[in-house]
């Protein structure tokens, strides 16, 4: 199963926090600091830098053998050969993008509720998704117009019921990850507290 990659750290390296001449670097700190999975989100870059960015990262994740994904964008995630794409619930359906993506890839699908995620359950089943991202769980200083948390006990509802990997998102930090990890997230996904960090 594909998603079974989906462990540990998944940092996301987001454009509004990183400028585009940064993003090699940026990458190459992550990689270097241990973590095998980046993903890079970038809301209001144009598509042509989002490409170059892109591309940047996978250079970097393939030196260092680590998995590479791209937010929202499938045409993006093909022309720089990445891993996978993570959609969220109003981006391309899952059946569309595994069509355009291929069986060899990941897809991910951002999940805010448990109806959700019991939807994404049927569409691994059906080979569309390979993990789901829950959350927020606590509150996110990353996305202002970000959903209610939802909290540790949420979490650990959805870990119940699905088995497929889980990535925890939302508000998660060194101070509170442990937590995350014993409600039964597979990975937890990191970005104002790495891109914010001074080392």
């Amino acid at each position: 199963m594909e998603g079974e990659k989906i462990r540990g750290l998944y940092a996301i390296i987001d454009a509004s926090y990183v400028p585009l001449e940064a993003v090699e670097r940026i990458a190459r700190d992550i990689l270097d600091g241990g973590a095998r999975m980046v993903q890079i989100r970038a809301k209001s870059m144009g598509s042509k830098y989002f490409l170059t960015a892109a591309r940047a990262v996978r250079d970097e994740t393939a030196k260092a053998n680590a998995i590479f994904i791209v937010n929202d964008r499938v045409d993006v995630a093909l022309l720089a050969n990445a891993d996978g794409v993570h959609l969220g619930q109003e981006d391309l359906p899952v059946k569309e993008a595994r069509r355009l993506l291929g069986a060899g890839k990941l897809i991910g699908l951002s999940t805010h509720t448990l109806e959700e995620a019991l939807a994404a359950k049927e569409s691994c089943r059906s080979g569309y998704v390979d993990y789901v991202s829950f959350g927020p769980v606590f509150p996110t200083r990353t996305k202002p117009d970000a959903r209610t948390p939802m909290g540790l006990e949420a979490l650990a509802e959805v870990r119940s019921v699905i088995e497929m990997p889980i990535t925890a998102i939302g508000g998660i930090t060194e101070g509170n990850v442990e937590s995350v990890l014993k409600q039964g997230a597979d990975s937890v996904a990191m970005i104002s507290e790495i891109l914010t960090s001074t080392d």
